[in-house]
């Protein structure tokens, strides 16, 4: 890097010292899941001085969660600063998945504009559809960002036709729609006006959200803070995180906490912080545009207001989506619990629920009767399935049941959630996942080539896309791409037909015999490995036909003293299916839990033995 460049950058990022009267622009970072938005933002924070322009490339700072590294996806929205010139940027990242609207809805309130990051070549995909139209209709001015401009076959001023045809189909203003678009590509680090012509650095993004993006308001009045998010600290509990509405907040006074339920109590800031960098520096006051966290607030929740103790005006709580999708939670009554997990008992699990639910905006949880079992709501099989996922992490010990959908009763009847399905597949697949989607209740919307894939779009129930992802893949040899977004409630659709296969159920506990797996080889494909210890009613395999099979994977070879020719060959198995979470939950039938603990993951029947399960078959 020359001289010039390190020292333009050097002036340009100069952080300033008064940093809550400065000039100040709240973006919110909108993209489709692997578009490049967090690559984007280190990008920024790198411009920024904020780590070493040495520290590996790779290396994704926005992304800490291990959950979210390795899914490659925001499932959290964090807030960062940089500091350009005078101005100070905070980036609020958001999650690009529907499953995750809860926490969309909140961070938006932050912003006063966005960064749309776009794919070059994939174009505006249903996620970006889903945030980019929370974003407008909260008013919102978009940044155009046409991020892999370097990738061979991109098609950058096709994009650029595409994202003003879907804004104007999202009934953007006609200011929205006049958008500035900046090309570049934030791996290599340069964003430009003109995408063939590189720049060598991203400067000409950071003058585009200073020109484009309006500076907040500055309202005088009684204070107001809407909490839209929250942090944790070992030390001080729960720390509430906003943006300052209007006046000016200050260090150790007392302010009113107004609930969503229109109560309202007396609490005390014992401190206040502004995001600072990657991290937060404490300051005696925040002035309304700012962003910041206040610790020492008593039983606040996210939609809470902090105003004024003498004359206290509530903003307008944040209005979240409803949930779609419900499971049975349950504790892990299996031969096998306790052997993995620390937390086990229902009451361990019923704690970690709760807390849960005060940052977990979408979930809701809901008492069954029964003590040691909860129904569980949220947006969908992703978002269930990161919280059981985060769960077992953390050591928990759990049972969950067959993903539901909510079904609402709308004049005597039944509705159901409706999605729009996006797939982008070769050519030569189309026709068979067109039937698998269309015997699904899926209708077809639209159908184009490009090159040499077909992109498809569909409506689909919430219920027809449960186990759809599997056989997709499987279908498409693993080159399909799904998206799905939820889109409203329709008349209930129908029956839909689900998994035919019946289950391989391990008769007898014990340890899995290579020999017995061999001999049952014919019968079906399986989940286990031999020596591997399984308990009586655990699901082991499917079956290759319709109903289920109760086998003893159990039984070993008996020795003899005679040998006979060719008896002693070595057993040839194939390799057992190794499911994901999601697909295990979209895999199992009613009649099954997936028992989850930290080390494993075992499909089981719910009643474990052969005889009760027959008999509850029949009465059933």
């Amino acid at each position: 890097m020359s001289q010039t460049i390190i020292a333009q950058k050097k002036r340009i990022f100069a952080p300033s010292k008064d940093c809550f009267m400065q000039n100040i622009r709240n973006i919110a970072i909108i993209a489709h899941v692997d578009h490049g938005k967090t690559t984007l933002v280190d990008k920024m924070l790198m411009a920024g001085h904020l780590f070493r322009e040495n520290q590996q490339q790779e290396e994704l700072i926005l992304d800490s969660n291990d959950l979210e590294r390795e899914r490659g996806i925001t499932i959290l929205s964090k807030n960062v600063s940089i500091h350009y010139g005078d101005t100070k940027i905070n980036i609020i990242d958001t999650p690009g998945h529907a499953d995750f609207g809860g926490e969309v809805e909140r961070v938006l309130n932050m912003a006063d504009g966005c960064l749309l990051v776009v794919d070059a070549f994939e174009g505006p995909m249903p996620q970006t559809r889903f945030v980019l139209q929370k974003a407008l209709e909260i008013g919102l001015k978009p940044v155009l960002v046409i991020n892999k401009v370097d990738k061979p076959n991109c098609r950058p001023e096709e994009v650029q036709e595409k994202v003003f045809d879907l804004m104007f189909s999202l009934d953007a203003t006609e200011e929205q729609l006049d958008f500035p678009t900046i090309y570049g590509s934030a791996k290599q680090g340069w964003m430009s006006d003109d995408w063939k012509k590189p720049s060598g650095n991203i400067v000409p993004l950071l003058d585009a959200i200073i020109h484009h993006v309006p500076a907040p308001k500055m309202r005088e009045g009684t204070p107001q803070l809407l909490i839209t998010s929250l942090d944790y600290s070992n030390y001080v509990g729960r720390i509430a995180v906003g943006r300052v509405h209007r006046g000016t907040l200050l260090s150790g006074k007392e302010y009113a906490l107004c609930k969503r339920d229109g109560s309202i109590r007396k609490t005390r800031i014992r401190e206040l912080n502004i995001f600072e960098g990657l991290g937060r520096t404490k300051v005696d006051a925040v002035s309304s545009g700012d962003i910041c966290a206040l610790i020492g607030i008593e039983g606040f929740e996210i939609g809470d207001s902090i105003t004024d103790l003498e004359k206290p005006e509530p903003l307008d709580p944040i209005a979240i989506d409803e949930p779609t999708m419900s499971m049975l939670f349950t504790i892990n009554n299996s031969p096998f619990y306790g052997q993995d997990g620390k937390y086990v008992t229902s009451r361990h699990i019923y704690d970690r629920l709760m807390r849960e639910l005060d940052k977990n905006l979408a979930l809701r949880v809901e008492e069954t009767g029964n003590a040691d079992s909860w129904i569980v709501y949220g947006r969908g099989v992703l978002h269930l399935s990161v919280l059981i996922e985060t769960m077992r992490r953390e050591g928990y010990e759990l049972q969950v049941g067959q993903p539901q959908v909510i079904i609402k009763q709308i004049g005597g009847e039944n509705y159901e959630p409706v999605e729009q399905l996006t797939v982008n597949l070769p050519e030569e697949s189309a026709s068979k996942v067109i039937d698998i989607i269309t015997r699904r209740k899926g209708e077809m919307l639209s159908m184009e080539s490009k090159g040499d894939r077909m992109h498809m779009e569909f409506t689909i129930p919430s219920r027809g896309i449960i186990g759809l992802n599997n056989i997709v893949l499987t279908l498409s040899a693993g080159e399909a791409i799904l998206a799905h977004r939820f889109l409203e409630y329709q008349p209930w659709k129908g029956v839909i037909e689900k998994r035919q296969n019946g289950s391989i159920i391990a008769g007898e506990s014990g340890n899995a015999y290579a020999y017995a797996l061999d001999k049952l080889q014919d019968r079906g494909r399986f989940f286990i490995e031999p020596q591997t210890d399984v308990y009586q009613g655990q699901v082991v395999g499917e079956h290759s036909k319709e109903g289920d099979l109760v086998v003893n994977v159990t039984k070993s070879k008996k020795l003899t003293n005679v040998r006979a020719s060719g008896s002693d060959d070595k057993a040839q198995l194939a390799p057992p299916v190794v499911f994901s979470l999601e697909e295990a939950l979209e895999y199992i039938k009613e009649d099954e839990y997936v028992e989850v603990t930290p080390h494993h993951m075992r499909i089981r029947k719910i009643i474990l033995d052969e005889t009760e399960r027959k008999r509850a078959s029949k009465k059933g």
